[in-house]
């Protein structure tokens, strides 16, 4: 559905000019982007490609509440490796990942993860990941029984002149609201006071930058909404923009209101683990580093016979270009991870993965069979790759 709905919005968007479209409140001026504040927690979100400082600050602040966690007696200048894991974008491949966690776990080899970060169906996982095996069972739940039905209603083909989506994702928010509840981000921002981070990706549409939200310093702030901050962020950030719909983030500034306009975080990056510009080496305490990236995807091509008609041509052209964005992100975290003395894995759908035909998307049939191919790997031991598909470790 992702790929031929975008490819639909391509081709009839030239007509959009001369039609409604959904009303939205005022979007944030550029020259005041950087002082909107969501419920005016000053750390609840970051933009990658402006200044650094803020997200080191981040960094030392949870360097800072992990040791105040440390047990009794622990010397804080010999801190314990720290593991970190990033789950990518891939609609129903979301799969994959739920099985490998569960897989990891009944090896007895997972570990806390001192930072777990997440994009598009990534980022549904991410706090699941984060919290640790005893939500194994949630997680196997949600990508084994999900269906199309439980995430989107098509709304019909004039939805693409008429509307902000051709589906409507209530049965997604409903979805999200059942399972994560006040409970779960109490438990978040447990985490995060010993020095934990769950940092969840979005694209912020009005001013074509990535957002990272930092979920455990919204769970922490005690603000009333903040449940409903972390929905809406889990929402936009699977937010297919044409398929599904954007997401309006209030924002205030100077007593005056806005609202930003969140999609896909997958539009930007199909995964991320922190921005380049942060080299750990020289700003981060001596310590064992472990990276640790989920692809729920395959990075080899996937042939087609393509039909010659425009539609078909359009499509095929955004599922290749959504292809080689995966495939530049994981190599972006490999040399990241290289440069800064990072021990870097690589888990991703292998070739020897040879389902039955998909009956559409979210078939239950397809995803259960995933679920066991990502736990069967982790069991076995064989889940994990050093570097990249084409490249050899010096």
């Amino acid at each position: 559905m992702r790929v031929w709905i975008m490819a639909a919005m391509a081709a009839i968007g030239v007509v959009l000019g001369g039609c409604s479209s959904p009303e939205r409140g005022p979007a944030v001026p550029r020259a005041d982007a950087e002082r909107a504040l969501p419920l005016g927690i000053a750390n609840a979100r970051f933009y990658p490609g402006s200044d650094a400082k803020e997200m080191i600050e981040v960094g030392n602040d949870a360097l800072r509440r992990e040791i105040a966690s440390l047990p009794p007696g622990a010397n804080a200048r010999k801190l314990p490796p720290a593991y970190y894991l990033a789950i990518s974008g891939g609609g129903d491949n979301g799969a994959f990942g739920s099985g490998l966690l569960n897989g990891w776990t009944a090896a007895g080899t997972r570990p806390q993860f001192k930072m777990v970060t997440g994009v598009s169906t990534g980022a549904l996982i991410a706090p699941l990941a984060f919290l640790g095996p005893d939500y194994d069972g949630l997680l196997r739940e949600v990508y084994t029984t999900m269906s199309a039905d439980r995430i989107y209603r098509f709304r019909g083909l004039t939805a693409a002149l008429f509307d902000d989506a051709m589906a409507d994702t209530s049965p997604l928010a409903e979805l999200i609201g059942r399972f994560v509840d006040q409970k779960m981000l109490d438990a978040i921002a447990a985490e995060y006071r010993k020095g934990r981070l769950l940092l969840i990706g979005t694209t912020d549409l009005d001013g074509q930058r990535p957002v990272i939200w930092n979920i455990g310093a919204i769970a922490d702030s005690g603000r009333p909404g903040a449940l409903g901050l972390v929905h809406q962020v889990l929402r936009a950030s699977s937010a297919i923009p044409g398929a599904f719909q954007p997401v309006l983030i209030d924002v205030e500034i100077d007593g005056r209101k806005y609202q930003e306009l969140h999609v896909d975080g997958g539009a930007i990056a199909q995964l991320f683990l922190y921005p380049p510009s942060i080299e750990l080496r020289t700003v981060g305490p001596k310590r064992e580093r472990h990276a640790y990236v989920i692809r729920n995807a395959r990075l080899d091509p996937d042939f087609a016979d393509t039909e010659r008609r425009t539609i078909t041509i359009a499509g095929r052209a955004i599922s290749t270009m959504l292809a080689a964005s995966g495939f530049n992100d994981v190599l972006r975290i490999f040399f990241i991870s290289r440069r800064d003395g990072v021990d870097y894995n690589l888990a991703y759908i292998g070739r020897d993965f040879d389902p039955p035909p998909k009956k559409g998307e979210f078939d239950q049939t397809y995803m259960r069979n995933l679920f066991d191919y990502g736990y069967r790997q982790a069991v076995a031991g064989q889940s994990w790759h050093k570097t990249p598909p084409g490249l050899e470790q010096d």
